[in-house]
């Protein structure tokens, strides 16, 4: 009996993820990630694409996540990861599961919240840079600064995210505080207030979706925008006339993020782990660099995708670009809870 019952059980199982639909699998991700270059391998299975939900931010993520919305997949960075684990909300990943584990960069597998207490909690997926992005027809490159942003010449012409750490992330670099960001004392995090105060008065808006961003550069509403590398990729594409600003004395910062397992996810790990290594393999860290202008987890990935665009981004020295710039880190709570009430203080012009 117990063998009969083991095998219909089984049976039973491999029917369910025989018959398993692409869209069974959810996937809680930013605005543009739905995008099947990404993840061919799985679409070849599946025939169809995972359904996905949207944030704007990780503190958006996160709020909506501890009130009990689902999902299976989401993708936050690496410098929210450690609090996510300490609010229960994720589970560790199967290092030997996923395929691509051992083909990935050294040293993308080293950043703080990948693997945290010996075990895997996100696999690795893009990194890049957030930076200056400016009108090159309308600021000359020996200009453009972070202080710039302040200048009253550019009211009503800059636009930042509207997410705290990334505007506390610009506002330490502009302050000189980059190496303190993830533990600024009083007195830095009054300096990064004030810098954030200083540009308020230039905002054309705070965007939460990156398109919102490019629209308003291409069409020249916005002149300096805070963004990621995607942008000005499309702002290239477009045929306007921009560029993010590179110089590591000036400032630039360095993020990467990845996909996790919620603790709410309900579908199998058969799909979980067909998803995670279509996200992690070759063909998507080519199609990324290619098509996004960031970089992949993929070693493998910078042999096979264009070598100009690599070079152009610089990412064809790992160590210097990470080196190079303030790196995204987790923050401690007490300072990350300051930099969410002051941000709105800041928005709201007080």
């Amino acid at each position: 009996m117990k063998h009969i019952l083991a095998t219909g059980a089984a049976t039973a199982l491999l029917a369910s993820t025989a018959f398993a639909g692409g869209a069974d699998l959810s996937v809680f991700d930013w605005s543009g990630y739905e995008d099947q270059g990404f993840y061919g391998a799985y679409m070849e299975k599946y025939g169809e694409a995972p359904s996905y939900t949207y944030f704007g931010s990780q503190e958006e993520a996160f709020t909506k996540l501890q009130s009990g919305f689902t999902a299976d997949l989401a993708h936050p960075c690496t410098d929210a990861v450690r609090k996510w684990v300490a609010a229960d909300l994720l589970v560790p990943l199967d290092p030997a599961k996923l395929t691509n584990w051992d083909a990935m960069l050294p040293k993308i597998k080293e950043v703080d919240g990948i693997v945290i207490d010996d075990q895997v909690w996100m696999m690795p997926f893009e990194w890049g840079n957030t930076g200056l992005i400016y009108r090159t027809d309308k600021i000359a490159d020996d200009q453009i600064s972070l202080q710039l942003l302040a200048d009253p010449a550019y009211q009503g012409k800059i636009s930042i995210p509207d997410a705290a750490s990334s505007a506390y992330a610009l506002a330490a670099l502009a302050t000189g505080n980059a190496v303190n960001y993830t533990n600024m004392n009083d007195e830095q995090f009054q300096q990064a207030s004030d810098y954030l105060r200083s540009i308020h008065p230039n905002m054309r808006f705070y965007w939460s979706d990156a398109g919102q961003l490019d629209q308003a550069m291409a069409s020249g509403e916005v002149e300096m925008g805070w963004a990621w590398n995607q942008s000005e990729l499309n702002l290239i594409w477009n045929e306007t006339p921009a560029k993010m600003m590179r110089d590591v004395d000036k400032g630039i910062a360095t993020w990467v993020c990845g996909y996790v397992r919620l603790k709410s996810s309900t579908a199998s790990d058969e799909q979980i782990y067909d998803m995670l290594n279509a996200l992690s393999d070759e063909a998507s860290g080519k199609y990324i660099i290619e098509s996004w202008g960031y970089a992949h987890a993929s070693a493998a990935a910078f042999q096979s995708a264009d070598q100009e665009l690599i070079s152009t981004y610089g990412f064809d020295d790992v160590d210097s670009f990470f080196n190079g710039s303030l790196f995204f880190d987790a923050v401690t709570p007490e300072l990350e809870a300051k930099m969410l009430k002051e941000f709105e203080r800041i928005k709201a012009g007080f």
